[in-house]
């Protein structure tokens, strides 16, 4: 069976470049094993302006208007609502916060991002006060993807299968079990390093746990950003997250982490202390070394390449770059340097050896 691509995992950036891939006319096949990913797991929180310093991210004029337009293309195209826009309040919670806050205010560069607020819930704690952000949202990325999911199954064109990659053959042309793919991209995640071509990448992988909750008492009308958030789902659901633990691997949520993130809810919204927690999950993200992503060819095998490493800004950022990727692999459209592998090569991070 010969085909364009074969993309290994249907997560936010796997889903996302085939999308981009067909409407380039590419023959693709995903392949996933099914297992709950990163993707699911996060809130597809979509915010320009983040960190303690609340940076602005730098590619921003070209990532939100691209995500933007992309996801009302799928509300068009399904018939269904995936990104739900909704103004973030950001509760300061050291001077050293505050005082950032102040200078961002002043800066031309954030105005259409950032403001002040003095009317905000009676409920909430903020004795160093609150900005505004502006122009975020969150992405309801697992409806996005089992939608996604189902178009691919509707054209044949995505399999159920854990990828071992000892069917991979390199010599006289590139195969994997009856597939004979022009080119393989791994989209896998995490798990991105134990692949045995891209795997010495830096990878930082990350835990990040999320609770959902309901309560009797009605649910603020923005996200709430205390260095954890508030996302409101419904009148009386909200989801609260999320956790950070880089070095671990697993997703098996943790009751210690749940209870952290339930006593830091009470502490900016005691209202809500008595929230009944109805779901738990936790997923990993492929965080990287420089928090940038990770896209590129393999420097001794020109028909492999990676699309990983989005952390947890992969709402705002896949769209912009599985376009120019997929813009790339047809009509060779240099890579953002600061996401092109080849920043690596020099640093022994791809095992010039691998097979």
């Amino acid at each position: 069976m010969p085909v364009d691509l074969l993309i290994v995992g249907q997560g936010l950036a796997g889903s996302l470049l085939a999308w981009y891939s067909l409407r380039r006319h590419f023959s693709v096949l995903v392949i996933d094993d099914g297992e709950f990913n990163a993707s699911r797991v996060a809130a597809g929180l979509i915010n320009p302006v983040s960190g303690q310093r609340l940076n602005l991210n730098p590619e921003i004029a070209a990532l939100l208007p691209f995500a933007e337009r992309c996801y009302r293309q799928f509300a068009v195209h399904f018939a269904r609502t995936f990104f739900i826009p909704l103004n973030m309040l950001r509760i300061l919670q050291t001077e050293r916060e505050r005082q950032y806050a102040e200078r961002r205010l002043l800066d031309p560069r954030y105005r259409e991002f950032l403001q002040t607020e003095c009317d905000y819930p009676e409920p909430v704690q903020a004795p160093l006060g609150v900005v505004v952000q502006k122009q975020t949202g969150y992405l309801n990325t697992g409806l996005l993807l089992d939608s996604l999911r189902d178009y691919f199954m509707e054209r044949g064109i995505y399999r159920q299968i854990r990828l071992d990659y000892a069917e991979i053959t390199l010599q006289a042309g590139l195969s994997w079990r009856d597939v004979r793919p022009r080119h393989i991209v791994f989209c896998e995640g995490y798990r991105g390093g134990k692949n045995p071509w891209f795997g010495l990448l830096p990878f930082q992988p990350a835990k990040g746990e999320i609770i959902t909750c309901v309560s009797e008492r009605h649910t603020p009308n923005r996200i709430l950003n205390y260095g954890n958030w508030l996302l409101p789902i419904g009148p009386e659901t909200f989801k609260v997250g999320a956790s950070f633990s880089p070095k671990f691997s697993d997703t098996r949520p943790n009751p210690e982490t749940r209870r952290q993130l339930l006593a830091r809810l009470q502490a900016v919204y005691p209202d809500l202390a008595r929230a009944e927690v109805v779901q738990h999950a936790a997923g990993v993200r492929p965080t990287t070394l420089d928090k940038q992503p990770l896209i590129g060819t393999h420097p001794h095998h020109p028909n492999l390449h990676i699309f990983n490493g989005f952390g947890a800004k992969g709402s705002l950022s896949i769209p912009w770059y599985a376009e120019r990727f997929a813009a790339h692999l047809q009509e060779g459209v240099a890579l953002p340097k600061q996401a092109d592998i080849r920043r690596y090569y020099d640093q022994s991070f791809i095992d010039p050896h691998s097979a």
